[in-house]
């Protein structure tokens, strides 16, 4: 009984390991890291891998869950906010934005997860459906409510969220976000002020 707790931990450790060296490497990399680099990385066979995940994608969905899980809650729980009147679509979608890019500069797993669905509408992860079906009803009714420019489409949004600067200063940050959603009302009269005085 001992051994098979022992070998269980040890498993839970490995997987972890795995799972962190996945994180780090497809920051630095993009997914395209091999999973071997992600083995060696982690100090792990890559039959060690394997067990814990049959392919890249089970590899790539497992490393990113936290960030799509999240992606996911913040954009279902804005378009919420809407359905039930207590604010406008275009509020709500100048706010997911800032959230995102706010967020994304601390969290690797959430601007992976956005990229991944920037980069590849097909990968078939829950977390990442539900924030594209969410985000589209957003659009679909800042749009209905005259206050998103017609011509936006979801693929606008994937490209800013994807472009975001989450790198640079958060003054730096909020000042390109300003610039950027200028673009997105239907009627901007006055450009936002960015000079940051």
């Amino acid at each position: 009984m001992a051994q098979d707790r022992t070998l269980r931990a040890d498993a839970a450790r490995n997987r972890a390991k795995i799972l962190d060296s996945a994180r780090e490497l497809i920051t630095l990399h993009g997914a395209d890291v091999p999973t071997d680099a992600i083995a060696e990385a982690a100090g792990v066979a890559a039959g060690t891998l394997y067990r814990h995940f049959p392919s890249k994608s089970a590899l790539i969905s497992a490393a990113l869950e936290g960030g799509l899980e999240r992606l996911a809650v913040i954009t279902e729980a804005a378009w919420v906010r809407v359905e039930e009147g207590r604010t406008s679509a275009m509020e709500e979608f100048r706010a997911l934005a800032a959230a995102y890019v706010s967020a994304a500069a601390e969290d690797h797993a959430l601007r992976l997860a956005a990229n991944r669905l920037s980069e590849d509408r097909r990968f078939s992860a829950d977390q990442l459906q539900r924030a594209a079906a969410a985000g589209r009803r957003l659009v679909d009714r800042a749009q209905r409510d005259g206050d998103m420019h017609p011509d936006v489409t979801v693929d606008d949004v994937y490209l800013l969220l994807h472009s975001a600067p989450v790198d640079a200063a958060p003054s730096t940050r909020a000042r390109w976000l300003a610039l950027m959603l200028a673009g997105f009302d239907v009627d901007r009269r006055e450009w936002p002020d960015v000079s940051g005085r």
